[in-house]
């Protein structure tokens, strides 16, 4: 057993993917709107999908020849400063912060892609990965097309520069263009693609990563009550954001508009927003929205799906109480995306809710950090036992997943050590059991630690009292309960890393 506990001391955690935002300026141009400081405000709050690297690129319209961009390694707050951010000014442009899960951590593979085509100069910015990237990047070499990077977000680049079969005897026809490259590849990706004077928001067509759009408001009408209808330019918009989560909106004075659909290509210029096409599913399969994004991802206050993600979570909590009670004194939490299930597992039991850790706010979460030793590392320095709270009491301790088994086994260990009577882990998630292959980090079966521990041999590898996941069923009642019709084909969700069901063939 002690050869089990090594194993899962030395494995990290789910690794995130990236964070996209965009903003156009609405009204005349040159505007008065800081575009670039906008979009990194709007990175700042994406931060938690990515920490490795982050960039902007901006422009003035269709008759800017050079694009301005500022790319960098590490935290956006370390890579935007001042006066960078002087030199990016722009009426419209993208940002991006990135996981690396498709291509090497180093300055070459961030993001935003620029490339010149025939029209002008395209950037692009893209969260997910290609279920066919292999395929892709040799149809793309074959053209005799060089590729200098590993990600296959320069794939979808470009591919964008192809013309379309049927030629653009008017003009470029961008439609037609990211049409094409839907068509080629099904998932996994949201798209924030700029060219000339407008911004293309995009979401492959079964939706697995998330995309909205917000309205940017003037200081006046944003405390002021909110419309209906705001698809062109009032006198109170400053413009459109378009972000991979809602959350980055309140902090820039920005309101939820409404999300990308699976398959949708949106329009935004400094007129409004335009749904120009949206594109269909093979054999009427249903959509597969990452389950993983109300699990774990995304922050608590986005909205995805018409529903909170912090209504879910607690949803899952209530579930697992349901599910798996036990006899305790206190429930808590592994701060902090389980701290809405830890409260309504406290809801639904009974048992008081009590805080037992106390978090570390400036070490980093250490699932982002791709080297083994740094999330080992990251482990080690994130937390500190509350003892007063919990001494010589059993605890309910909430996890909202357990995929490698790092982050868990310290932390049991460190409450029996600060006098702990009993430590019942639940988790609001089922056991992972699969890779995936739309954009988060999990490579091999071997590495998933319930592939090799059932629960009560996990609990006893933990040292914990007991050890119980949240059913399949029961994370997908949660999730559902808060979506209207969800029982229509127009909702649905990828759980392939839980049941090993993959909503469209790989191809490597």
């Amino acid at each position: 057993m002690a050869e089990l506990e090594t194993l899962v001391e030395e494995e990290g955690g789910l690794d995130e993917k990236c964070g996209v935002f965009a903003c156009v300026a609405a009204g005349d141009w040159p505007t008065q709107l800081d575009v670039g400081h906008v979009i990194c405000l709007g990175l700042v709050g994406l931060q938690h999908r990515g920490q490795e690297s982050a960039g902007i690129v901006t422009s003035r319209g269709k008759d800017d020849d050079i694009l301005a961009r500022h790319k960098g390694m590490g935290m956006v707050s370390t890579i935007f400063t001042d006066e960078t951010l002087s030199k990016i000014k722009g009426n419209l442009g993208i940002g991006h912060t990135r996981y690396s899960t498709a291509g090497f951590s180093e300055l070459n593979n961030c993001q935003p892609f620029v490339v010149d085509t025939i029209h002008g100069k395209i950037a692009v910015a893209h969260n997910g990965e290609l279920v066919n990237a292999g395929p892709l990047r040799q149809k793309v070499m074959k053209r005799g097309i060089g590729l200098s990077t590993g990600s296959d977000s320069e794939v979808i680049t470009q591919l964008l520069c192809s013309i379309p079969s049927d030629g653009e005897p008017d003009g470029p026809d961008w439609q037609a263009r990211i049409r094409n490259v839907m068509n080629e590849t099904l998932m996994s990706y949201s798209l924030v693609i700029m060219t000339g004077d407008c911004l293309y928001a995009v979401r492959d067509p079964y939706g697995n990563r998330p995309l909205c759009i917000g309205r940017l408001m003037s200081g006046v009408s944003f405390n002021s009550p909110v419309k209906n209808g705001y698809d062109s330019v009032s006198e109170d918009i400053e413009g459109w954001v378009v972000s991979s989560e809602s959350c980055s909106f309140q902090s820039l004075g920005a309101v939820y508009q409404r999300e990308v659909q699976p398959g949708e290509i949106v329009r935004v210029t400094k007129d409004g927003i335009e749904s120009i096409c949206v594109v269909s599913r093979p054999n009427q399969d249903p959509p597969a929205f990452c389950i993983f994004e109300y699990v774990y991802f995304a922050r608590a206050d986005s909205i995805m799906e018409g529903q909170m993600v912090y209504s879910v979570r607690m949803r899952c909590g209530r579930q697992l109480a349901k599910e798996a009670p036990v006899e305790a004194d206190l429930v808590s939490t592994v701060p902090e995306s389980a701290t809405p299930a830890a409260m309504g597992y406290a809801q639904q039991s009974g048992i008081p809710y009590v805080e037992v850790l106390n978090k570390n706010r400036y070490v980093g979460r250490t699932f982002i950090q791709p080297n083994t030793r740094l999330r080992q590392l990251g482990v080690a320095k994130k937390f500190g036992a509350l003892a007063e709270n919990f001494k010589g009491k059993r605890i309910v301790l909430i996890d909202d997943s357990i995929v490698r088994g790092n982050t868990i086994g310290p932390i049991v260990r460190l409450l029996f050590n600060a006098g702990a009577k009993e430590v019942h882990i639940r988790v609001a998630s089922p056991p992972v059991k699969n890779p995936c292959y739309m954009g988060i980090n999990i490579p091999t079966k071997e590495e998933l630690i319930a592939n090799r521990l059932e629960a009560t041999k996990l609990a006893e590898c933990l040292g914990a009292t007991s050890l119980v996941y949240l059913t399949v069923d029961g994370l997908t009642l949660a999730v559902r309960e808060g979506i209207e019709n969800s029982k229509d084909n127009g909702v649905g969700h990828c759980m392939a890393c839980l049941t090993g069901k993959y909503p469209v063939n790989l191809e490597w």
